[in-house]
């Protein structure tokens, strides 16, 4: 038998049970028998200053390592805080596990005004999560954390809340044998839907490629693939960089890209989608995306098959298994034939392609390239990047900062939120701290967790944050003006107000800042930050000076 132990206790025994090393959080009245046992069981905790930053800075560390990302909270208005990280994680299909404390267990259902008191943290949490679960026993904790790891490794990854109630955490009971989440045994699509795709792919003249952050553990194959096929690569921002972005065939992040879009209607003639939902988020345009085509569709989840663009051709299962398979089968049929493809015609395509997709955002996009090629020229290939919400980001990084397999850019896709850049490169850093990670902001976003300098600071690790500073919220007021309106409420600071000197705000928290007004300045900042102890805020105004 095994001994008593308090729920506290016994949620720190199944998490270093499932190999969790490092947590994110902030301890609070009701979660103390929580973070007790930490030291003892050899996990690592790092405070951020705020729930929201603990979410997104776990976010990133699964993001980065591939294992899920633990964030604690307390009661009420912290599980509240990190709820908008939750949704995020959801939206791009990030393994994260949130554990709180929650009302004891024979709490009244009418108000009583105890501490943090709210009427039910499960449902405010299912709202967002996949799974918001409140156990009643001690025992029972060991098969909820069992559970969720089941969920993050057989399934599609998202997040997961367990509630613990606070009495339970700290009631000395049996805990029961540690429960193990069962290995994954991966999975390819069906027989018969690989055969019919791979006959599809193999007799189309002009196929294609989209890539999604799903296809992320397939990166090799879907490269082999492409090559075999002579197809144009598209992928979405998650799957930035599956396929390295300088290869001849690669479009890079372009499905938003109107000459991209009529390519796919009105010229390929079967289209692959990998581990993506080809979303408004995607596309950037309510309209489904039109295709000249058969689409066939390989996800882990099922229900990808009926969304916005059904499938005409089903391949539910892991992505790299399928595409191992897919890649098999078009081989044999190729060898049937006894004629290999010439794809050469689809590399001019691309070439053609990019230029085009270039040349409708150039007026616009100029503003960053300098800035970017710095970024490039100075990061290491497998560098992080986190980016956020913002102009330069999504406008400019996404789709003129050349990624290979090698690096990863973290972005907060679908669900959109601001402020994800500073606390996720937290995380990333933490994941791997010899690893350079640069998060990139604007002035509006950065400010919605700026707070997080301060944890940047206790790490004492290197870590350049790149502000674009256009003084507001660039995006809503372009599309103010693009409404006839008077811009309202997106000037930071409004007319009259000193502007907030970021670089010294990064100083006052203990940290470094400095401004770079030309691409050159910020080569020799970026350098100079990469190796400083500590966050380097660098800001660059919108308007580059060359």
């Amino acid at each position: 038998m095994t001994a008593a132990m308090t729920g506290g206790r016994a949620v720190v025994r199944a998490l270093a049970a499932h190999g969790v090393t490092q947590a994110f959080g902030i301890p609070g009245t009701h979660n103390l028998e929580i973070y007790r046992h930490l030291d003892a069981y050899g996990i690592a905790h790092l405070n951020p200053r705020h729930e929201q930053g603990a979410g997104y800075a776990a976010d990133a560390y699964a993001r980065v390592t591939g294992c899920p990302g633990v964030a604690l909270t307390t009661t009420g208005p912290a599980l509240l805080n990190i709820a908008a990280a939750v949704g995020q994680a959801y939206s791009d299909s990030v393994p994260l596990l949130v554990v709180s404390p929650g009302m004891p267990l024979r709490h009244p259902r009418q108000s009583t005004g105890l501490l943090h008191e709210m009427r039910s943290q499960t449902d405010a949490l299912r709202a967002v999560a996949a799974v918001s679960h409140r156990v009643s026993t001690v025992a029972e904790i060991g098969a909820a954390v069992a559970r969720a790891f089941t969920l993050f490794r057989t399934g599609r990854p998202r997040p997961v809340h367990i509630e613990v109630p606070l009495d339970l955490l700290t009631a000395a009971e049996a805990p029961g044998p540690v429960r193990l989440a069962p290995p994954c045994v991966t999975v390819g699509a069906d027989v018969g839907p690989v055969a019919e795709a791979a006959e599809t792919l193999r007799t189309a003249q002009r196929p294609a490629l989209v890539l999604g952050g799903g296809a992320r553990a397939a990166a090799p194959e879907c490269r082999a693939l492409a090559e075999q096929l002579g197809a144009l690569v598209v992928t979405t921002a998650n799957g930035k960089g599956i396929v390295p972005e300088t290869h001849p065939l690669s479009l890079g992040v372009s499905l938003h890209s109107p000459a991209v879009q009529r390519r796919l209607a009105e010229d390929c003639d079967a289209v692959l989608a990998v581990g993506t939902e080809l979303a408004e988020s995607d596309v950037w345009t309510a309209e489904p995306l039109a295709l000249g085509g058969p689409l066939i569709r390989a996800d882990i989840d099922p229900a990808q098959m009926y969304g916005v663009l059904p499938a005409d051709v089903a391949l539910v299962g892991e992505a790299r298994e399928t595409v191992r398979a897919l890649i098999e089968e078009i081989r044999a049929l190729i060898e049937e034939a006894g004629s290999e493809r010439d794809t050469s015609a689809a590399t001019r395509t691309a070439a053609a392609l990019r230029a085009e997709r270039d040349a409708e955002t150039a007026e616009r996009d100029a503003r960053w390239l300098p800035y970017l090629r710095v970024l490039r020229e100075v990061l290491d290939p497998d560098a992080v990047l986190t980016s956020d919400s913002a102009q330069c980001c999504y406008y400019g990084a996404i789709p003129h900062l050349p990624l290979g397999p090698e690096g990863r850019y973290l972005h907060p896709t679908g669900f959109g939120t601001l402020g994800y850049a500073l606390p996720a490169a937290i995380g990333a850093k933490a994941a791997d701290p010899g690893r350079q990670v640069v998060a990139l902001s604007g002035d509006g976003g950065l400010q919605f967790s700026v707070q997080e300098l301060a944890t940047a600071v206790q790490t004492r690790l290197p870590l350049p944050v790149v502000v674009f500073d256009n003084g507001g919220y660039g995006e809503i007021r372009d599309e103010m003006v693009a409404r006839g309106d008077r811009p309202v409420a997106v000037d930071l600071p409004p007319s009259g107000v000193p502007p907030v000197d970021l670089p010294a705000l990064a100083r006052a928290y203990g940290g470094h800042g400095v401004r770079a007004a030309t691409a050159a300045e910020l080569a020799d900042a970026l350098g100079k930050a990469l190796t400083t102890p500590g966050p380097t805020v660098i800001t660059v105004p919108e308007e580059p000076t060359r």
